[in-house]
Order: C-alpha cells, then sequence, then structure tokens
C-alpha cells in the first residue's frame, strides 16, 4: 500500500474541487452576530462566492464588495475600501465587519493595515464599529485555509490581550473548523450542555445560518457569536479547537488569553466521540451523562449492522482535508477500502489515511481514479462525475446545490456518525440491490427459450 506524497502535480485545475480561501472567510464572519463580510476585489469575486453560499444555504446572503475596477486596481483600493466601510457603516449598522481581500487586491500588494489606521483616524464615527481585516488572496488555500484566517483575525482584533483571573469553571471556548454545518454546530452545544458546560462557539454558524425565518429584513447576519462573548473568551478554563486547520487559531487565543487548549481532528466515528466525552467529562469533573452513554451503544450497534454493507467496499473520496479525514477514517473503520483520496492543499496529517492513492488535486484526477469503485463521495459538483461513470455519489461538504438541508445535516458525535453510517450504508444496499435485479434479469433472458433463440 503505496501513499503518494500531498503535493499538487498539475499546473492547472481543470475540473475544481477547490474553493477559493475568501469565500471561506466569508462564511466564518457570517458566523458573528450582526456582522457583514466585505470582499475587497471586483463585483465579479463577490458575486462568485454569493451565488455558491445562497444556492448552498438557500438563505439570503449579507455579502458586500468594494467594486474594484481598472483604475483603481492600478491606483489602489483603500478610497474604496474608505466609502465601502462607510456607506455598510451608515446604512446596515452592523457591529462588525468582516473585510477580506482578493487575488485582485492582493497581487497588487496594498497595506491595509496602515490603511485602516489612516481610515479610522478621519472616522472618530466608528469607534464601536469593529472592523476584522482577513488577507485572504484567491491563490493561497482554499476554504478551510480563508476560514482559518478569518478566524484568527477576529481573536487577534476583538479578544482582549490579558489573562483573567477570574475564570469561569463552566465556561469552555469551541473553535469551530470550516466542516463543521450549522448542525453539527448546534449538536456539539447540545453535548456540552448536557455536562453542564456553557459553551462559547466561533464561529456560530448554528445561529445565522440554521434556516431560520426573521420577522423583518435585517442586512447584516442575525444570529452568531456575539462580540460579548467573543471578548470574554478569556474567562474560559479550556478550549476545543475541531480540526487541524484550527491549530493556529487555538494557539493565538492561548498567547492572548492564557487559556490552554486540547485539538480534536474531527469529531466523527466512535473513537472520536470517546475522545470528545473523556475531555468534556474531565472539564466538568461529572461522568458521562446516560443519555450519551445510550448513544454510545446505538452508533455501536450501528457499527455492526454498517459493517456488511460496508466491508471490501471500493470507495473515492474528494473533500477539504479535515472533512476528509473525519469521512476516511469513518469507511475504513468500517471495512471500506479507500482507493484514490484527493484533497485540495498539502496536508501532512493526512498521510495515516490508509488509501492505495493520495493526492492534492482536482475532480479531473478524482474522476479519472473512479473506474471500478463502488462508491464516490465529494461535494455536490461530483454529480456529473457520477452520471458519466455510472458509480453512486454520497454528497458531502460545501457546496450541495441539488439537496436539501445541507445546514442541517449532523455527522459529529455519537448520534451524527450513527445517522452518517446509515446514509451512508442504504447507498450501497440500493446499489447491491439494484447489481441483483440486474443479475436476474440477465438469468432469466438466458433461461427464456424465446430470448435465447432471439
Amino acid at each position: 500500500m503505496t501513499l503518494h506524497p500531498l503535493q499538487p502535480r498539475k499546473a492547472a485545475a481543470i475540473n475544481p474541487l477547490k474553493m477559493s480561501a475568501p469565500l471561506g472567510a466569508a462564511l466564518a464572519f457570517l458566523g458573528l452576530d450582526s456582522c457583514l463580510p466585505l470582499f475587497h476585489g471586483s463585483q465579479g469575486c463577490t458575486a462568485f462566492a454569493l451565488v455558491a453560499m445562497v444556492r448552498h444555504f438557500r438563505e439570503a446572503i449579507p455579502l458586500q464588495t468594494t467594486a474594484m475596477n481598472e483604475l483603481t486596481t492600478i491606483l489602489g483600493g483603500a478610497d474604496h475600501v474608505e466609502q465601502a466601510i462607510n456607506t455598510i457603516f451608515e446604512r446596515a449598522k452592523p457591529r462588525v465587519i468582516g473585510l477580506c481581500t482578493t487575488g485582485l487586491t492582493e497581487t497588487r500588494g496594498e497595506d491595509m493595515v496602515g490603511d485602516l489606521k489612516l481610515m479610522r483616524a478621519r472616522h472618530p464615527e466608528w469607534a464601536d464599529l469593529a472592523v476584522v481585516f482577513a488577507p485572504t488572496p484567491d491563490y493561497v488555500g482554499g476554504i478551510q485555509e480563508g476560514w482559518a484566517t478569518a478566524v484568527t483575525s477576529m481573536i487577534e482584533t476583538l479578544v482582549p490581550e490579558r489573562r483573567c483571573s477570574a475564570l469561569n469553571r463552566a465556561q469552555i471556548n469551541i473553535l469551530a473548523g470550516s466542516h463543521l454545518t450549522p448542525g453539527d454546530i448546534e449538536e456539539i452545544r447540545d453535548i456540552c450542555e448536557r455536562f453542564g458546560l456553557e459553551s462559547i462557539i466561533l464561529p456560530d454558524l448554528s445561529g445565522s445560518l440554521d434556516g431560520h425565518v426573521p420577522e423583518r429584513h435585517i442586512p447584516h447576519t442575525l444570529g452568531g457569536t456575539r462580540l460579548e462573548d467573543i471578548r470574554a473568551m478569556g474567562r474560559s478554563i479550556h478550549t476545543l479547537a475541531i480540526g487541524e486547520h484550527m491549530r493556529g487559531s487555538a494557539e493565538a487565543l492561548e498567547a492572548r488569553t492564557g487559556v490552554g487548549f486540547t485539538l480534536l481532528p474531527h469529531l466523527t466515528g466512535l473513537e472520536a466521540g470517546d475522545a470528545l466525552m473523556s475531555l468534556l467529562a474531565e472539564l466538568a469533573n461529572k461522568p458521562v451523562p446516560q443519555r450519551l452513554r445510550r448513544q454510545r451503544s446505538q452508533l455501536l450497534d450501528a457499527m455492526l449492522d454498517g459493517h456488511i454493507p460496508f466491508g471490501g467496499k471500493r470507495m473515492s473520496l474528494a473533500a477539504e482535508p479535515d472533512l476528509l479525514l473525519a469521512l476516511a477514517t469513518l469507511v475504513a473503520g468500517l471495512g471500506a477500502r479507500l482507493e484514490t483520496v484527493v484533497t485540495t492543499v498539502p496536508a501532512p496529517h493526512l498521510s495515516g489515511i490508509p488509501a492505495k492513492r493520495l493526492l492534492v488535486g482536482d475532480l479531473d484526477d478524482f474522476e479519472r481514479a473512479a473506474a471500478g469503485c463502488d462508491l464516490l463521495i465529494t461535494h455536490g459538483q461530483g454529480v456529473e462525475i457520477a452520471r458519466r461513470t455510472g458509480i453512486p455519489l454520497f454528497r458531502a461538504g460545501f457546496p450541495l446545490f441539488d439537496r436539501l438541508g445541507a445546514a442541517h445535516r449532523v455527522s459529529v458525535g455519537y448520534r451524527g456518525s450513527r445517522d452518517l453510517i446509515f446514509e451512508i450504508g442504504n447507498i450501497l444496499i440500493d446499489q447491491r440491490t439494484h447489481h441483483s435485479h440486474q443479475e436476474e434479469e440477465e438469468d432469466d433472458c438466458t433461461l427464456d427459450p424465446q430470448a435465447a433463440a432471439g
């Protein structure tokens, strides 16, 4: 079994798997309450990200742009940024503006940190407005890299730099990774509450993109992590960072507040669920609640039920690194054979995945390796590959354009892992049933004299 080096081998993506870093940063900013993400770039860059998020979440997405053009790209776009922030401040009244750069402005090389200081000096009325700057060029990383950059910027901008002596022993911080859905985040909060722990989740998409209908139009996010809660993260007893790409954010929070952290690579599957429950039980100084113990027993039963449809099945996966790790670990643990695993950026922590082929690539690489597989797992852009190859597809990740309820899918903890096994397992059972029917029809044709004579 050979693991190929996790380095890109193509000069260009033929059928892109990766979405842009600015989109990932915008998603993270949508997890803050009363926030409005602002793209510093052209209108086309913003429109692409906006359409992708609207189609995935099926919600109105607040997103603005500095609308750079040819002239301002050459001469500099600081004036556009200042005008955009001032207009948003006057009309939308957000508490936070998340400023994300794009490849256009990053290539030119603007000093946004210095420019923002000069702008604030000219606008004392912005005193209560938080502007969080996240440098996210399109050509560096994908969704999870942009998300991580934005979360680190939130911490460095909004969390006070001091060590609190008066800790809240019932409060923990959770740095949520980009691979978690709003439903996942809500499940994590519920698990913490069963231990009697209050969690400050950053960013919290479960409050802003959970599909609720507001009573009136609001031009910024409705729900998410409040500024007051972010400023209180230094009073927590511990931080849980979920996903390897959250390591830098956890280190930044620890450096500012002294709050230690534990990094959990993912929360899918029995072993990952046990790690979470053991940590929460230790932090709360309480035994694991009986309800969660029963959910663990249900997951064990689901794994016993699932080993038959999963066993020996050949699968290929394509996703962002931390989502890929969660899915690959689960299906491999149930007996599936991982043929080709494709991810978006070099990620050394994926080297332990038991796949025949592991590479940084695109959906073209994914399709070329799909022959002979029983199941494909990737995001919604893999639909055409499934149609061309005739191989069933399990949709996972961002974006999902052709399914309802993407925001409410849960694949973390015991309950979410159990349901994920059932969902994938049912696809495999349907495939086996379909093949059995085809074989029966072929046998009937062979035994039918008229069919044989024809």
